[in-house]
C-alpha cells in the first residue's frame, strides 16, 4: 500500500505525478480505454484539508465550472444527464440511454436503494457518535457486477466516523484515474458530501482518506505534458499556496439539499440545454440561504455561459464577482485558456 499524505488536492496532485516518474512504482496495464500506467500497489491519499478542493495546476486544466455543478448535481440526488451537458458535453459518452447516468453517485446516495443513505448516516452518528457502521453504498452487485453498462461506479462505498471531535471520511475506489478522477472530480464531489454531513452534525471536517485499488494514468498526450511537472522534495515539505478567501459549500445545512434540487430544476432541461443569461437571471438567487449559490455559483455559471457565446468581456466581469478566491482563480485560468485558443484559431476580436 502506497500512502500519499497531502495538505490539499494540489499537494496530492504533484505527489501523485512524482509517484509515476519512477517505473518501479507502476506497471503498464491494458484497459478498455487504452494503455495505463497502474501503480503496483493500491494507493491511499490522505487529505488534511479536504475543503481545499479546487485543483489549480494549470497544466492539468481542470474544469471548475463542471466540477462544482456536478457536485451540486450529486447532492441533489440527480441522474439526469441533460443537467450536466451544458457544462461538459462529453458526459454524453457515459450514458446508456442518452437521458441518465447509470452510476450517478448522488442518485445512489439518496434514491437507488429505497433509502436515503445520507440522512440515515446523519441519524446514526447523532445517536451514536462512536459508531463504526456508517457506510454509504454506491456499488450495487445486482446491477453492476458483470454489467454491460457504460457507466459503472468507480467509487464503491464510503465510511464515516467521528474521531477527536471531527468527521472523518474514507472513500473506497475500485478504479481511479489520477488525472481525471482522483485529483480532479472525485476530490470535489466527495469532500462536498463530507462537508454537508459534518455541517449536519455541527462538527469540523476531519481527514478524508481515498483508497484507490487501481490507481493509474492513461498514456496520452496530456500525460506526456503533465509528467514533466518538476517536483522539489524540499519545497513540497513547505505549505503549498492555496487562496485564503473561501466560501463554505454549506453554511445552512437544513436547506442545502433542497437548494441543490431547486438550482438544478431551474436549468432548462427541455431545450437543447444551451443555457442563456436570461435563464440564469430567472433563478431567485436572493432566496438561497447557502452562500455558495449567490456568491459563487451564480457568477460562475454566468461566466461560463458568456464564454460559450465568446463574450469574454462579460465573462471576466462575472468572474470578478466570484467571492471565493479558489474558484475564482480556477475559473479565470480555465476561461483565459479557452479565449487564447479561440483567438489563435479564429483571430482576436472574432
Amino acid at each position: 500500500m502506497k500512502v500519499i499524505s497531502a495538505n490539499n488536492v494540489n499537494d496530492a496532485f504533484r505527489k501523485g505525478v512524482d509517484l509515476f516518474k519512477s517505473d518501479v512504482n507502476f506497471r503498464r496495464q491494458e484497459s478498455r480505454n487504452g494503455t495505463t500506467l497502474e501503480c503496483i500497489h493500491p494507493v491511499t491519499t490522505v487529505y488534511e484539508k479536504p475543503w481545499e478542493r479546487v485543483l489549480l495546476e494549470k497544466i492539468r486544466d481542470a474544469n471548475p465550472f463542471f466540477h462544482l455543478v456536478e457536485a451540486i448535481w450529486m447532492m441533489a440526488g440527480s441522474e439526469n444527464l441533460r443537467q450536466l451537458t451544458h457544462f461538459n458535453d462529453g458526459m454524453k459518452r457515459f450514458s446508456d440511454d442518452g437521458k441518465t447516468l447509470n452510476g450517478a453517485y448522488g442518485h445512489r446516495w439518496l434514491n437507488t436503494f429505497k433509502l436515503n443513505q445520507i440522512e440515515t448516516v446523519v441519524s446514526m452518528l447523532k445517536k451514536d457518535p462512536d459508531s463504526r457502521r456508517c457506510v454509504i453504498q454506491m456499488w450495487n452487485a445486482v446491477k453492476d457486477l458483470n454489467s454491460s453498462s457504460i457507466d459503472i461506479p468507480c467509487n464503491t462505498n464510503i465510511y464515516f466516523k467521528i474521531r477527536e471531535g471531527e468527521l472523518q471520511m474514507t472513500v473506497c475506489n475500485r478504479s481511479n484515474d489520477m488525472i481525471w478522477g482522483a485529483y480532479g472530480a472525485n476530490v470535489v464531489h466527495m469532500s462536498v458530501l463530507q462537508e454537508y454531513i459534518a455541517a449536519r452534525l455541527d462538527l469540523p471536517i476531519g481527514k478524508y482518506y481515498q483508497i484507490s485499488d487501481s490507481f493509474h494514468v492513461y498514456e496520452t498526450e496530456q500525460w506526456e505534458k503533465i509528467r514533466l511537472i518538476d517536483f522539489d522534495g524540499f519545497y513540497q515539505q513547505l505549505p503549498m499556496y492555496y487562496p485564503k478567501k473561501q466560501v463554505p459549500i454549506v453554511n445552512h445545512p437544513q436547506t442545502f439539499l433542497y437548494e441543490c434540487k431547486y438550482f438544478l430544476n431551474c436549468l432548462p432541461v427541455n431545450k437543447d440545454l444551451e443555457l442563456s443569461i436570461a435563464d440564469c437571471n430567472s433563478i431567485s438567487w436572493g432566496s438561497f440561504k447557502n452562500n455558495i449559490f449567490p456568491f459563487v455559483i451564480e457568477p460562475m455559471i454566468k461566466a461560463f455561459t458568456y464564454h460559450k457565446k465568446r463574450d469574454y468581456v462579460e465573462s471576466y466581469r462575472e468572474i470578478e464577482k466570484i467571492q471565493a478566491e479558489d474558484w475564482q482563480e480556477a475559473a479565470f485560468a480555465w476561461i483565459k485558456k479557452r479565449q487564447l485558443n479561440w483567438e489563435a484559431k479564429h483571430g482576436a476580436g472574432s
